[in-house]
């Protein structure tokens, strides 16, 4: 008997529907699995077989082949087992193989019956509601997350034995709560972001005005200077003054955390992504892949957000000059032998770092030559030169005063982000940081008195295409800010004082 169950798997952060086949026939006793399914599912065997039994049904002593089809797509995880018992059942008539049409099932199975969650759920049902499939069953941990998907009928199972008599109509379906629909968010930790804010900086003016602009127009930025002059606290609240994610953009983030494992307790993420990795954080940690099944890095899991690094130059340099391919094009694109994958890093940059191994700076630096030329070859200038924003932070004055809180200067950033989206509605870009550099004299024109101080910024300070196109985009931003319709040269000098050359 063959018998045929929808599933997906995991490729990347996206899901790849699979159709579980299973066949029973007669023979010496045995269980195989084809279609390129890993360790995992190799290990399937016993998983199945003990939850079968220990649900009270019986295994076939015959001969059972599993496909997972499409047979050139390799398959990761456990995900696919609930539905390699229901086909082992179906292909057996313990149960009618046309409760299962039209519908698809995940879950991982334990000895005792039990269905327990998997990861990517979201990615998964969304794919599936893709192809047609308008009906799934999932473990009852998951249900919330499916539920995120819009059209689809999601059913909740707790064990092998009790989904068997649900789609026997023996028995109620479990019920279970919608958090993302219904009821409160859940309680947040006091202890994390609400507690930042921006009127905890005293002075360092030039360095707020960076942090602004920064979160206004979605550039990256570079704060040098001293230890203890504020850099990684004012880095720090750059989350605190960034408008909140849209329905699309939560729904991306939502998918690519629960891909990645990382509990959501069936809500759509709301804020954006704030990532700081560790200084050692090795190169694929940062962008993404390892051996095995390549997985999303923190660039990916800082989609729609802030990857903040500080301590720049101790960062391995082979891991920087990584970064350098998903600053431009947004995408992390990893190639392995068996498989190549694309993952989104819409992301910004908010890094800090020390002028030189001491950290003191001229002209108390009691670094060699040697030190310093050693520290600053970790940052290349390739690197550099992709920072837009790039500033010199020196300690306050005992008598400098707290400025602006965030709630404020948010309610300015996100007027300029309504700005942006406004301005390039017809485009597949929503932020000034976005705007490719072909289209920079269009989409950026400047107020006719300015035309001689761009040329003049251009030959005195010797910029490069790239340079000059990322000055041209942060003075659209601080115009942005201001509420101006044409970029002036006012604006260019601001933009080009948030370029200074650093380290």
């Amino acid at each position: 008997m063959l018998a045929a169950v929808h599933s997906a798997t995991l490729v990347g952060v996206d899901g790849q529907p699979v159709t579980v086949e299973v066949h029973v026939s007669a023979g010496l006793p045995g269980y195989h699995v084809v279609g390129l399914p890993d360790a995992a599912g190799r290990e399937s065997r016993e998983r199945v077989r003990a939850a079968l039994l220990s649900s009270g049904l019986s295994w076939p002593q015959r001969k059972i082949t599993v496909n997972l089809a499409p047979g050139g797509v390799r398959k990761s995880g456990s995900g696919l087992e609930l539905a390699v018992a229901l086909g082992v059942l179906a292909a057996t008539d313990e149960l009618p193989a046309a409760v299962l049409d039209g519908a698809a099932v995940l879950g991982e199975l334990g000895l005792d019956g039990t269905v327990r969650p998997v990861p990517g759920t979201l990615a998964l049902v969304d794919a599936l509601a893709r192809l047609g499939i308008d009906r799934v069953v999932v473990p009852i941990a998951n249900a919330s997350e499916a539920a995120l998907v819009r059209d689809v009928d999601v059913r909740a199972a707790r064990s092998l034995g009790e989904l068997r008599s649900c789609l026997k109509e023996e028995k109620e379906w479990p019920t279970w709560c919608a958090n993302a629909a219904v009821g409160p968010p859940p309680p947040t930790d006091t202890s994390g972001d609400e507690l930042l804010d921006l009127q905890d900086v005293r002075g360092l003016a030039v360095a707020r005005n960076a942090l602004e602009v920064a979160a206004a127009g979605n550039h990256h930025l570079v704060l040098v200077g001293p230890p203890g002059t504020g850099k990684t606290m004012l880095a720090q609240r750059m989350s605190t003054i960034l408008p909140p994610l849209g329905h699309g953009e939560a729904l991306e983030v939502t998918r690519i955390h629960s891909a990645a494992g990382e509990a959501i307790d069936g809500r759509l993420v709301e804020a954006r992504p704030f990532r700081a990795p560790h200084h050692t954080a090795s190169t694929p940690a940062l962008v993404g892949g390892g051996s095995g099944r390549p997985r999303p890095g923190e660039v990916t899991l800082a989609h729609r957000g802030v990857l903040f690094l500080d301590e720049l130059g101790e960062f391995a340099p082979s891991a920087l000059d990584a970064l350098r391919q998903p600053l431009e094009e947004r995408v992390v694109r990893i190639a392995r032998q068996p498989v190549s994958l694309t993952f989104p890093a819409a992301f910004q940059l908010v890094a800090c770092t020390n002028p030189c191994p001491c950290g003191l700076g001229e002209p108390a630096c009691r670094c060699s030559e040697s030190q310093r030329g050693r520290y600053l070859r970790r940052l290349s200038a390739p690197l550099l030169d992709r920072f837009d924003v790039r500033v010199t932070v020196t300690a306050p004055e005992p008598r400098d005063v707290a400025g602006e809180s965030s709630a404020d200067v948010r309610v300015r950033v996100a007027t300029a982000v309504a700005r942006q989206r406004l301005r390039y509605a017809d485009w597949p870009w929503s932020s000034n940081a976005q705007v490719p550099a072909g289209a920079v004299n269009r989409l950026i024109p400047l107020h006719p008195d300015a035309e001689g101080t761009w040329r003049e910024l251009i030959d005195d300070r010797l910029l490069t295409g790239r340079g000059a196109a990322r000055i041209r985009r942060v003075a659209r931003t601080v115009a942005d800010l201001e509420g101006a319709g044409e970029v002036t040269a006012a604006h260019l000098e601001n933009a080009a004082m948030l370029r200074s050359d650093v380290p």
